[in-house]
């Protein structure tokens, strides 16, 4: 919930090294920081980096830099960071002033990354499947990954309509998307994520079928809201969102009142093979 906002972060392994990328203008964007950590091996990556790029605007490829985008990555202290990230051919370029052995394996594990994110571009339902197959890996069960897909398609929806009625930064995103966790829960996202002890885990696959039951309904709930009432502006699309999460609070009181619990759970859904996996 809490970083699933317009852009989400996505962590790939090469070589045993984690690249976090994102999608921005509709491709992959990866962190520089993290290329540069995984070619150069060094134990100040982000120096590197600093140092590099002023090289290479000095050397005359100032274009490079015009190139590079600060976006909004998950950080190793689980919180949203600013980084410095490029596209798929930018990275081809600063890896070329890089001397390392890896920058030909590199660059085919990135032009194939590019070339999956164009084939889920044409045909949506392959990061479907690919996403179905990773939760399988992990260990869920299908009926959990069923309510999971689901939620990332309301979810989705969701987005497309605060992207149309007015929410252009981040920070919109995550504000709304507090409002209807709050008003849901009780909990806004990194309140519930310190509950469950996460930290840089996506808060959403840590749910049970309650939690995500409740949490599609107030966002689907809001959705509909939006269009109903043809909603435009934050003001707005903040009330609607309270008031879809309302919804979907109440329906959640009314069961805990019934089943004599709470729905709000600090366990985690992490199954026993994912556990293992990780020791």
């Amino acid at each position: 919930m809490g970083n699933e906002i317009i852009r989400t972060t996505k962590v790939a392994i090469f070589q045993n090294k984690k690249i976090r990328k994102t999608i921005y203008r509709n491709e992959w964007w990866f962190s520089i920081v993290d290329i540069v950590d995984v070619l150069t091996e060094s134990d100040r990556p982000r120096k590197y980096w600093s140092d590099l790029k002023k090289k290479l605007v000095n050397e005359g490829y100032s274009e490079v830099s015009e190139k590079i985008g600060q976006l909004k990555l998950l950080a190793p202290d689980g919180k949203m960071r600013e980084t410095d990230c490029a596209n798929t051919e930018t990275i081809f370029r600063i890896i070329q002033s890089i001397p390392s052995p890896k920058t030909e394996p590199l660059k085919r594990w990135l032009a194939r990354v590019g070339y999956e994110r164009i084939q889920e571009i044409e045909n949506p339902e392959l990061a479907t499947k690919r996403t179905r197959a990773l939760y399988k890996l992990k260990g869920y069960p299908e009926d959990w990954i069923e309510k999971r897909m689901r939620g990332i398609f309301i979810r989705e929806e969701l987005t497309d309509e605060w992207k149309k009625r007015g929410a252009k930064i981040d920070k919109d995103y995550e504000i709304l998307t507090a409002e209807i966790s709050k008003a849901t829960f009780g909990l806004i996202p990194s309140e519930y994520k310190k509950l469950k002890g996460l930290r840089r885990e996506n808060l959403r696959d840590h749910m049970d079928d309650f939690e995500l039951i409740f949490t599609m309904l107030g966002e689907r709930s809001t959705t509909e809201i939006h269009r109903t009432e043809n909603s435009h502006g934050i003001p707005k699309l903040k009330s609607d969102a309270k008031a879809g999460g309302d919804i979907a609070g109440g329906a959640r009181r009314k069961l805990e009142k019934r089943l004599g619990r709470s729905i709000v759970s600090q366990n985690n859904y992490l199954p026993k093979k994912t556990k293992m996996l990780k020791k």
